[in-house]
C-alpha cells in the first residue's frame, strides 16, 4: 500500500491543485454560488479514487511482490499480473535469472577445475617429498633431521591445502560409521611421533570412559584431532612437555579432549580464533601460523553436527573440546 501511494502521489497532488485552481478562478470571475463547483469537483474526486482503487485491487499482486525480498531464485519467475509494467518486469526478471543461472554454472565449472587442479598438484607433491625423506635417511646428523623437519611442514601444509579444497563438497564425502576414539588417538600419535620428539612435547591418553566409540567421518575426524595436536604441541614447546588428550562421557554425549599447558589464548583474540586467515596475537609469534587450521576445525566439526568447546587462560594453556551426540561403548 505504501508503494502504490508513493507511486501515485504526484496524481493525488495534481488533481487537487486542478480543484483548487477552478475554485479560485469561479471565485476571482464574480461567481459566488460555488455549489455546482463543488459539486463538478466531488464527482472527480469520487472517479479519481475509483480510478485509485481500481489500480491498486487489479496490481495489488504485483506492488507486493515489490515491497517484499525475493527469498528464493525461483521466486523471479513467477508472474504479477497482466499490466504492461508488471509483464515488462517478469520478462527483466526472467532474463536476469537465465543470466545468472549462466555465470553460477560458469563459475561451478571453474571451482571445480580448480579444485581437480589443487587434488592433483597436492598428490604429486607428495611423492617428491617422499624421495627426499628417503633421501635425507641416508645423509649425516643433524642434515637429516633438519630436511625431515622440513618436509614434515611441507606434508602438513599440503594435508590443510586439500582439505581446505575439500571442505565445500564435504557432505559428498562423508562416511560416516562407528569410530573407537582410543584407536583413533594411537594412530594420530603415531604418525607425529617424531614431531612430539622434535618439540620435546609428549602425549599424555586419558580414557576416562573405556571403549569409547562415536558415530563421525573417520578421515574429517582424523584431521580435526590432527590439527589440535600440532596446535597444542607448538604452542606448548618450551614451557612445556606434554598435552593431555582425554576421552570421557559427559552426560549423554562424549567428549575428545585435547589440552595443553603452554601460553594460552589472549581474551580478545577468543572470539576470531575460528575465522578465516585470523592469526591474533600467538599467530605474529609464531609465524609458522596460517590461520586456517581452526577455521577447517570448525566448517568441519559443524558439518559433521559435532561441537567444539574451548577454554583458555593466558600462561595456562588450552582446553579444545570436541562434543559428539551419538555415543557407544565396545
Amino acid at each position: 500500500m505504501k508503494l502504490f501511494l508513493k507511486e501515485h502521489t504526484l496524481l493525488i497532488a495534481l488533481n487537487i491543485l486542478q480543484f483548487t485552481a477552478i475554485l479560485l478562478l469561479y471565485w476571482l470571475d464574480g461567481y459566488r454560488n460555488l455549489l455546482p463547483a463543488l459539486y463538478a469537483i466531488f464527482i472527480g474526486f469520487f472517479l479519481l479514487i475509483c480510478y485509485l482503487c481500481y489500480q491498486y485491487v487489479s496490481r495489488r499482486s504485483f506492488y507486493k511482490r515489490l515491497s517484499r525480498p525475493l527469498e528464493t531464485l525461483d521466486e523471479s519467475l513467477q508472474k504479477s499480473s497482466q499490466h504492461p509494467v508488471s509483464e515488462a518486469l517478469d520478462d527483466l526478471l526472467r532474463s536476469q535469472y537465465k543470466h545468472y543461472q549462466q555465470q553460477i554454472n560458469t563459475i561451478e565449472k571453474e571451482r571445480e577445475e580448480h579444485l581437480k587442479l589443487m587434488d592433483q598438484w597436492v598428490h604429486q607433491m607428495k611423492t617428491p617429498i617422499s624421495v627426499i625423506e628417503l633421501t635425507a635417511q641416508n645423509l649425516d646428523e643433524p642434515d637429516s633431521s633438519s630436511i625431515r623437519e622440513e618436509t614434515e611442514r611441507m606434508k602438513s601444509g599440503l594435508h590443510t591445502i586439500l582439505y581446505m579444497a575439500r571442505l565445500r563438497t564435504m557432505e559428498q564425502d562423508f562416511h560416516i560409521k562407528p569410530i573407537h576414539l582410543e584407536s583413533l588417538v594411537h594412530e594420530v600419535n603415531g604418525e607425529n611421533k617424531r614431531f612430539y620428539i622434535r618439540n620435546q612435547v609428549y602425549p599424555k591418553v586419558d580414557e576416562r570412559t573405556a571403549g569409547l566409540t562415536v558415530q563421525s567421518d573417520e578421515k574429517w575426524l582424523y584431521f580435526i584431532l590432527t590439527q589440535l595436536i600440532l596446535n597444542a604441541v607448538k604452542y606448548s614447546a618450551g614451557k612445556s612437555n606434554a598435552v593431555l588428550i582425554s576421552m570421557y562421557e559427559r552426560g549423554k554425549e562424549a567428549v575428545l579432549e585435547v589440552q595443553d599447558f603452554g601460553i594460552g589464548i589472549p581474551e580478545a583474540d577468543k572470539k576470531r580464533i575460528f575465522d578465516a586467515f585470523y592469526t591474533g596475537e600467538n599467530g605474529r609469534k609464531f609465524r609458522e601460523s596460517t590461520g586456517m587450521g581452526l577455521y577447517l576445525i570448525k566448517e568441519a566439526v559443524e558439518y559433521l553436527h559435532h561441537r567444539i568447546e574451548l577454554e583458555s587462560q593466558v600462561g595456562e594453556g588450552t582446553i579444545f573440546r570436541i562434543v559428539f551426540s551419538d555415543t557407544q561403548r565396545l
